[in-house]
């Protein structure tokens, strides 16, 4: 079994080439699958073989961000997950159209207008290329689709017309609200009792409403907040609203799997869903739900009052965006996931460890090939991209070992195409390990590698002492034998 390390191998390049719909590597293209692809549903909280309700066009949509700020990192397990199942679902289907929104119509966006003294498409333009940029960096492949919410106000004021229309809606001092008790399933997805929903979602009991539980789908704009004239007059749409609307208008009126955080479940999706379900004449929104887990900070939730937000952005001043995702993907994506600089700097490690691997084999031209089985079957059980890594450090372990150029060739292949399906291993080995090179390397801990490198020959612990090695040449540290000791001196 592959020791704690490796299980937190690798991530991806910060630069990758990708052409929507134009697989470039021959894991990302569609293949014959021998087992069902299994994921887990939050809406019947069981696993199930994924069926698309077309094979020939596999549609997701996937909350994106509301633009008045940087991304936290806890922002971004969402993005590198389903970016993982994007490139997996590419590999069984011909057609993945993939929806990310942007969220640009928000109280929050306004107030941080207000804030600093400037527009709000100067915020919202800003804080949507930086996040652009941000996920680009970890290796997160462009969506088909990026609906802006400002974008679909005519959608948005349609589908309210047709909810009030067939009773699920009603106006009120210039409000529109969905009438929860019209809707006898509400609360399927989140599993949660009334009290525990009013609970969660903090609702404002107003005096127009009907039913506590009531949501807002249209609300009236003052003067100084962003507005649509509607036939309720001019006003805003609420939240839920937006992301019903863009899905319908771009991908139909049920897609295939529909994505987002832990946090979205309640209210957001559970609300999505019930407007969505009762405008279409009761087919389902999605056929899959699938959220990702909390992060924590430090075994401590994230949480600006705390002051233990990291965002992306920073992030990615200190570190690799590739070694940034492999941490991300080194925990399954439905358990909660403790963030850590060691969990980055492990991760950081392991990626040196790999690309070394890659890099002393640069003469040995890779065979081109298919993502290996165990690989693939890894991420069929539910993306359990732990055990897909797991995987790929077995093979990199194979390929520092091979003596024949053929196993060689074989291995680096399956390396390289392994590593395509989780975002990662793309970029030139010699290239990631002059990036990784540190003028700070800690004296004292490349004398006590060395120390333990010379214990482990001593001992003929061969074996020991080449991952001793590898693990100094990862600090970017060249070491020599010599008549009178070991000495070492930074690469490059």
């Amino acid at each position: 079994m592959p020791d704690v390390g490796d299980l937190l191998v690798f991530a991806i390049p910060q630069r990758l080439r990708y052409h929507p719909g134009v697989p470039t590597n021959p894991a990302q293209r569609p293949h014959k699958a021998a087992m069902p692809l299994i994921l887990y549903n939050t809406l019947t909280r069981r696993k199930e073989p994924f069926v698309p309700g077309d094979p020939s066009r596999v549609t997701m949509y996937v909350c994106g961000p509301t633009v008045y700020s940087y991304a936290h990192i806890g922002n971004a397990r969402g993005p590198v997950v389903f970016d993982v199942l994007r490139r997996h679902l590419a590999g069984r289907y011909p057609h993945v159209v993939y929806a990310r929104n942007i969220t640009d119509v928000d109280d929050k966006i306004s107030a941080a207008a207000n804030a600093q003294g400037t527009s709000i498409s100067a915020i919202t333009d800003k804080f949507a290329r930086i996040y652009r940029e941000d996920t680009a960096a970890l290796g997160v492949q462009p969506p088909t689709i990026e609906p802006h919410a400002t974008g679909h106000i005519r959608e948005m004021v349609a589908m309210i017309e047709g909810l009030l229309a067939s009773g699920y809606a009603y106006a009120a001092e210039g409000h529109v609200l969905f009438h929860v008790p019209a809707f006898g399933q509400y609360g399927q997805l989140s599993g949660r009792s009334q009290e525990d929903m009013l609970a969660g979602a903090r609702v404002e009991v107003a005096p127009y409403k009907k039913d506590p539980a009531d949501f807002v789908l249209w609300k009236p704009s003052p003067a100084d907040l962003p507005g649509w004239d509607s036939p309720w007059g001019r006003g805003r749409p609420g939240w839920h609203i937006e992301c019903s609307a863009m899905i319908a208008a771009h991908l139909g009126e049920t897609i295939d799997i529909h994505g987002g955080g832990h946090d979205l479940i309640f209210p957001h999706h559970e609300n999505e869903l019930a407007q969505s379900t009762c405008a279409h004449r009761a087919k389902p929104l999605a056929r899959f739900w699938m959220h990702n887990g909390f992060l924590t900070m430090d075994k401590e939730k994230m949480s600006k009052s705390l002051g233990n937000i990291m965002t992306v952005h920073e992030l990615l001043k200190n570190a690799p965006g590739e070694a940034i995702r492999w941490a991300l993907l080194g925990a399954h994506y439905r358990q909660p996931m403790d963030w850590s600089d060691e969990l980055l700097g492990q991760a950081k490690k392991t990626l040196d460890r790999l690309y070394l691997t890659l890099d002393q084999a640069k003469s040995i031209e890779a065979t081109r090939l298919a993502a290996p089985a165990a690989v693939i079957a890894a991420l069929d059980d539910d993306l359990n991209t732990p055990i897909a890594m797991a995987e790929i450090a077995g093979i990199a372990r194979a390929l520092k070992a091979a003596s024949d150029d053929a196993d060689k060739a074989r291995l680096k292949g399956e390396l390289l195409a392994a590593g395509a399906v989780l975002g990662v291993l793309q970029q030139d080995p010699a290239a990631w390990l002059k990036g990784s090179l540190s003028t700070s390397v800690d004296a004292a801990t490349v004398e006590g590698l060395i120390a333990a490198r010379n214990a482990a020959r001593k001992a003929r612990d061969f074996k020991e002492a080449d991952r001793i090695r590898d693990e100094i040449a990862g600090l970017g540290v060249l070491i020599e034998d010599r008549a009178d000791g070991t000495h070492w001196r930074m690469a490059g």
